[in-house]
């Protein structure tokens, strides 16, 4: 337990936490980048396309960079919640949210599961 009594140790953990979110975000923007290379290059080359494999690795890198960031996004909001759990009611705030941030970081790892879901599902059309 922190034995403070600060607030600012709370909105510490609250930054921290969206500092993670931020690199979760940039995590899948660049898998999607990534993902999205493969078609760009086939685009490119037509006269490659009878080679170039359909799901290439720049599919399967991309979407590990989405895994990635849907998956720290969710790892951080455990890891706040620990932190919640460990601060004294004199370091919150009265009547500050303290969830909202935890509740929109859970929604950029779901998009992400859902992005994931999506890009693997449209390449096997």
């Amino acid at each position: 337990m922190s034995s403070l009594k600060d607030p600012r140790v709370f909105f510490a953990a609250e930054r921290t936490l969206l500092a993670w979110t931020r690199t979760s975000l940039a995590l899948m923007a660049f898998g999607f980048v990534v993902e999205r290379f493969g078609m760009f290059v086939h685009i490119l080359f037509p006269q490659h396309s009878e080679t170039l494999q359909q799901r290439g690795i720049s599919f399967w890198i991309g979407l590990s960079f989405i895994i990635l960031g849907a998956l720290s996004s969710t790892a951080t909001t455990i890891q706040y919640q620990k932190v919640l759990k460990s601060l004294q009611p004199a370091e919150i705030p009265d009547g500050y949210p303290v969830y909202f941030s935890a509740l929109t970081n859970l929604i950029v790892g779901a998009l992400g599961v859902a992005l994931t879901v999506y890009l693997f599902l449209a390449s096997s059309l």
